[in-house]
């Protein structure tokens, strides 16, 4: 497989670099692989910390910046971060009001990131943990006990990024991230495999005329495989999918989220089939995001997430936000 790199090994490093230079308004420690925002500490305000295995760009480190996380620590490829990392993440955005980790439910993330809880406290800074376990598709994977967090990573940073630059406490910002979580479901399909750049071929066989359905963001199998469908067919089956475990009486946000390698022009071709499932099911639509947040190397394919709202969860999604990756109202 043809990639942009140089050699495998460095290319997490080299990506950092790249993302010093191209954002002067985050300070970038390609050493010890810490994102943060140039600002921090901000006097008064909670402190968001992120993180995970590098290929799913532009979460984590893509989302820095004001109104959504003060820091992100990106791991090696598919490979969580280390304590040390958390550690010094939090340390670097801790005013004295608190730091929450956000933790998508995997497990080297969950033990690195409660590891760096407990050493964060030993230095006197107050932390709280929000688990993002939205994937409908399979309960226990390759990398999971219980479901795998992915979209709602997006709606959970977002949404908590916003109540913490208005600066409410960290009880209030922990607890509009759990609600955020608990209000969200998603579900993705794999067109193709993902290639890591150690490996250099296909993560996974998926022969050509084959779709995984309920895909995992590092490859992890899903529900069932099928012979290739239509989009409109696709969007059928993953809008019920996420509908079977969600029943929406509010209006919902929807993220249509590419992999990676799937191009816009059938990102909004899809997002169209899934407005129409969900008009046909009664779901009303508040906002709808479409392109590649929450990816898979180069894989192709997509998926879907809801995330039921009421009027304050709206109104802090709608909240401006300037990061590399999601930005408006600045």
């Amino acid at each position: 497989m043809k990639m942009l790199i140089n050699v495998a090994e460095t290319v997490v490093a080299d990506a950092l670099r790249g993302m010093a230079a191209a954002h002067p308004e985050l300070t970038v420690d390609v050493e010890n692989r810490v994102i943060v925002r140039r600002d921090a500490p901000v006097a008064g305000k909670v402190g968001l910390v992120s993180g995970g295995g590098s290929g799913h760009e532009p979460l984590h480190g893509g989302f820095v910046g004001p109104g959504m996380l003060s820091a992100a620590c990106p791991g090696e490829v598919f490979t969580s971060p280390v304590p040390d990392q958390m550690l010094r993440a939090a340390a670097a955005v801790d005013s004295g009001a608190g730091v929450l980790f956000i933790v998508k439910n995997y497990t080297g993330d969950v033990l690195n990131f409660d590891m760096a809880a407990e050493l964060a406290e030993d230095e006197g800074i107050q932390i709280a943990k929000v688990l993002v376990n939205d994937d409908v598709a399979v309960t226990d994977s390759l990398y999971t006990a219980g479901r795998r967090g992915t979209g709602a990573t997006l709606y959970v940073e977002k949404i908590a990024g916003a109540a913490a630059e208005e600066g409410q406490p960290l009880e209030r910002v922990e607890a509009l991230a759990r609600q955020v979580n608990e209000n969200s479901r998603s579900f993705g399909v794999a067109l193709t495999a993902c290639t890591t750049p150690a490996k250099g071929s296909p993560t996974f066989d998926l022969p050509a005329g084959e779709l995984e359905l309920g895909v995992g963001i590092h490859g992890e199998p899903g529900r069932e495989r099928r012979a290739m469908m239509t989009s409109g067919e696709i969007a059928d089956f993953a809008v019920n999918a996420v509908l079977e475990d969600l029943n929406p009486r509010n209006p919902v946000l929807l993220l249509v989220n590419g992999m990676g390698a799937t191009p816009l022009l059938e990102l909004y071709g899809f997002s169209a089939e899934v407005q129409r499932v969900l008009t046909e099911r009664g779901v009303a639509v508040a906002r709808t995001l479409v392109g590649n947040y929450v990816t898979s190397l180069d894989m192709a394919g997509a998926s879907v997430t809801l995330c039921e709202i009421d009027e304050e969860l709206l109104r802090l999604y709608d909240a401006p936000v300037r990061t590399p990756g999601l930005r408006w109202g600045v």
